[in-house]
């Protein structure tokens, strides 16, 4: 019985249908609308039943075992509560036959063995506009909760990470926790209902869960230490429990954001089956950063900014550790710094770019860099000329090692003979006073 119901649960059926000659108004709760709202239960559309939102599942068994109903695609009605009170009304008026598609199970078997089940689902056109109408009804409160959230300036929150403390806008503590500790959960305007979504993420890490992995942890400094390692400062797009924070979830009736995204692809795959034999590619070239010189490969361009201006940029990313963040916002920079013939190191200004580069190379104010918190700003996450194509070729090539690789290299091990010499001597000290100080700043 359990195997049969399954498959109806997802299916679609036919049914006998009725005309529409006027817009359907959602019922109310004897003590109105502002009743089924706040009402934390949902009651059965057959009888005196009740069972809790948050127990949805519990219901739709009741109803498939009890009443021999099932609801095809339950996940993508907007508002359930209203949806079943809707049909709670509509089925006291007239017989479900009228609505429902009738499917018998074992049709091969004795008639005593056999079901009718009844399957109420978007063909008929009744419940289409029905899961339309509160599908919009959803839309207008989300957007206009978003629109609330961002202009919102009485927000206050800890960063989950450090000690630091936000007031203002969510915005700000959102920036800080991509800014300073890798953590983004998308942009400010992408999200509703931030509070919310914070203390979900909140309470997740102190029951010691990753975020990402979610698999718990014996203690916070075994969690940070994972996450760090394991690059999961990061949620899990797989979770579903996410994506009513997301504002994609909610555009689009009658699909979630991966099959928006799966729609996006099978349209680029169809593309391709076009004819692109006229197609004369030219390699993407990218521009110096003081000059105007071009190549058509990173290499090139970096031997040339070396060899030309003295600028050699894979050993300046080696000796700061810069990563894929960092290397944008400070070619950003340069380029912004160039443009306004201004000197990145003693910031003289200067009539033309030619003069400009001349002094640097001469001042050897083109070699080191300026303090990392000139460049290091977020104002340089954005590119300083939209065609930038040198910006497409960074990558994080020498990260450090994983923890993965790690293991294949060799210890040796020290001399234990004398263990007080050892504990003032080791080179463990050093590690520990580094690594102290990091925690401390998650």
């Amino acid at each position: 019985m359990t195997s049969h119901c399954y498959c109806l649960y997802g299916g679609r059926g036919t049914g006998d249908t009725h005309c529409i000659l006027e817009p359907l108004s959602l019922p109310e709760s004897p003590g109105g609308v502002a009743a089924v709202e706040s009402s934390p239960y949902v009651p059965c559309i057959f009888c005196k039943e009740c069972y809790l939102l948050a127990e949805q599942n519990q219901l739709l068994k009741h109803m498939i075992i009890e009443h021999k109903l099932v609801i095809a695609d339950v996940k993508l009605v907007a508002d359930f509560r209203r949806y079943i009170l809707y049909w709670k009304k509509r089925f006291a008026e007239q017989p479900i036959t009228d609505f429902c598609s009738v499917v018998r199970t074992n049709s091969e078997a004795p008639l005593e063995e056999q079901d009718n089940y009844f399957l109420l689902c978007d063909v008929l056109p009744e419940d289409r506009l029905l899961r339309e109408q509160l599908q919009q009804k959803r839309l207008r409160e989300i957007l206009e909760q978003q629109q609330r959230e961002r202009y919102d300036i009485s927000f206050h929150s800890m960063c989950m990470f450090c000690d630091q403390e936000f007031t203002g806008n969510r915005s700000v503590l959102l920036n800080h926790m991509a800014r300073e500790h890798g953590f983004n959960i998308g942009l400010p305007d992408n999200i509703v209902n931030c509070c919310e979504f914070l203390t979900v993420l909140q309470e997740k890490l102190d029951n010691l869960q990753c975020l990402y992995c979610e698999k718990v942890f014996r203690d916070k400094n075994t969690l940070k230490d994972h996450m760090r390692k394991k690059q999961h400062r990061r949620i899990n797009a797989k979770n579903k429990e996410y994506d009513k924070f997301y504002i994609i979830n909610y555009l689009e009736f009658g699909k979630s954001w991966e099959e928006v995204q799966s729609e996006d692809d099978r349209e680029l795959l169809d593309n391709l089956e076009e004819d692109w034999s006229d197609w004369e590619e030219h390699p993407a070239c990218a521009v110096c950063l003081f000059c105007e010189q071009q190549a058509d490969t990173t290499e090139k361009l970096y031997l040339h900014m070396q060899k030309s201006h003295g600028f050699d940029f894979p050993k300046i990313k080696s000796e700061h550790g810069l990563n894929f963040y960092q290397q944008v916002k400070l070619v950003n920079f340069i380029r912004r710094e160039v443009h306004h013939c201004r000197c990145y190191n003693c910031q003289e200004k200067f009539q033309s770019k030619g003069g400009l580069i001349s002094h640097m190379e001469e001042m050897k104010h083109i070699t080191f860099l300026p303090a990392r918190s000139t460049w290091d700003q977020p104002q340089y996450y954005f590119p300083t000329y939209e065609n930038d194509t040198l910006l497409c070729t960074l990558s994080d090539s020498e990260d450090l090692i994983t923890e993965d690789q790690n293991e294949d290299i060799p210890v040796v091990s020290e001399d234990i003979s004398n263990l007080k010499a050892l504990k003032q001597s080791s080179v463990l000290n050093d590690l520990l006073y580094e690594e102290n100080k990091s925690q401390e700043k998650f």
